[in-house]
């Protein structure tokens, strides 16, 4: 199994509250709707463990996909692709790392 870790803030001018609606709203349904994707979760950034320094990101994507094959002909649907491109109105320059685990 294959976590992609998305990290990201949002860019200037966006209100959180209207990322976060959009993201319980739309992201969260049709990204966990996929046959490719076991499950899918949108994270807001509450702080550092240590310190008192603001974290890096406000945000992490969680997307835990079964079959990144499948994956990929998932997300070049056009329902997805259209989410996709909402994410990009919210999201400034977002970091996709794929991880695998131990």
């Amino acid at each position: 199994m294959t976590t992609i870790v998305v990290l990201f803030n949002l860019k200037d001018g966006v209100d959180d509250a209207a990322y976060e609606h959009w993201a319980r709203e739309r992201d969260l349904p049709t990204v966990n709707a996929l046959a490719s994707v076991d499950q899918f979760e949108v994270l807001r950034c509450a702080g550092l463990l240590m310190g008192d320094a603001q974290p890096p990101y406000a945000y992490i994507e969680l997307i835990r996909v079964n079959d990144m094959e499948k994956f990929g002909a998932d997300v070049a649907s056009e329902a997805v692709q259209k989410v996709a491109a909402e994410f990009g109105e919210f999201a400034d320059n977002p970091l996709f790392i794929l991880t695998e685990a131990l």
